[in-house]
């Protein structure tokens, strides 16, 4: 497994799978191991996946995502790029906002997935709206009973990840029940990740990047609702948005097909 080494000594390893253009592809979790996002439904280029800081090969300790946008730009100088095509996934879109917004000249694009926009807008989620349908739905309300809960140790974690796990998919057949399954994610890393909060100014630091920007949402994701992320593409100047219907938090494992005509002429 390949490895970058940091401007303050760390060594970072990161997975390189298929061929092409270079991906920097960024789990979310936050800090999940990057295996549950496969190939991406086969997404065309050369995923360029890191192991962030405590997270599968790479040791701790963890830091939070803005001052992880430092790792991307040494990540940049290793593969000796001039600038980066970001692909990001949940909470991983926060860390590539966060580059974006340190380093804007250094972005080319991002193709930014179901992320999360609370810390962008002050628009109200839907998300009870948009999942409507499933109230009745034995997982799917098993899954509401935990959502609220906040769980302070790892088994806790664990527990919790699996009763609300049915929720972040508009299904939840074998499919989604086995891919719900794939990704260790600790909680010491998600609370080290969220350790800081977002800048006051972070939405118009975006502004400032020209990067293009392409927003894929998910018509019925609970994690995220539909409203906030929508408000939130318009934030870049050279922002657009695709919603994918009868889908959730993970397009490329929900509706890969409707996935791939969203992304692929975007990265290509």
């Amino acid at each position: 497994m390949p490895i970058f080494v940091t401007e303050d000594g760390a060594a970072l390893h990161y997975d390189l799978s298929g061929e092409g253009k270079p991906l920097i592809t960024l789990a979310g979790g936050a800090g999940r191991h990057p295996s549950y996002l496969g190939d991406l439904a086969g997404l065309p280029g050369q995923l360029v996946i890191p192991h962030l800081r405590g997270v599968g090969e790479t040791p701790g300790p963890s830091k939070s995502y803005w001052e992880q946008a430092s790792d991307l730009e040494d990540l940049r100088g290793h593969l000796v790029l001039q600038r980066l095509d970001l692909v990001a996934h949940s909470a991983g879109t926060r860390l590539a906002m966060a580059y974006a917004a340190q380093f804007p000249d250094n972005v080319a694009s991002m193709l930014l997935i179901t992320p999360p926009s609370a810390h962008l807008t002050d628009t109200p989620s839907d998300a009870a709206e948009i999942t409507a349908h499933r109230r009745g739905e034995p997982a799917f309300e098993k899954a509401m009973a935990a959502y609220h809960r906040r769980p302070k140790t790892q088994s806790d974690f664990e527990a919790w990840q699996a009763d609300t796990a049915a929720a972040t998919y508009a299904l939840w057949t074998e499919r989604e029940q086995a891919h719900a399954r794939v990704g260790k994610t600790d909680l010491a890393t998600v609370n080290a990740y969220f350790g800081v909060p977002a800048p006051p100014d972070f939405a118009q630091l975006l502004s400032k990047t020209d990067a293009t920007v392409r927003v894929i949402a998910g018509a019925q994701d609970f994690t995220t609702g539909l409203a906030p992320v929508l408000a939130a593409a318009k934030l870049f100047t050279n922002g657009e948005v695709v919603v994918i219907d009868d889908c959730g938090h993970y397009p490329w494992v929900e509706q890969p097909g409707a996935f791939r005509r969203a992304a692929d002429p975007f990265v290509a």
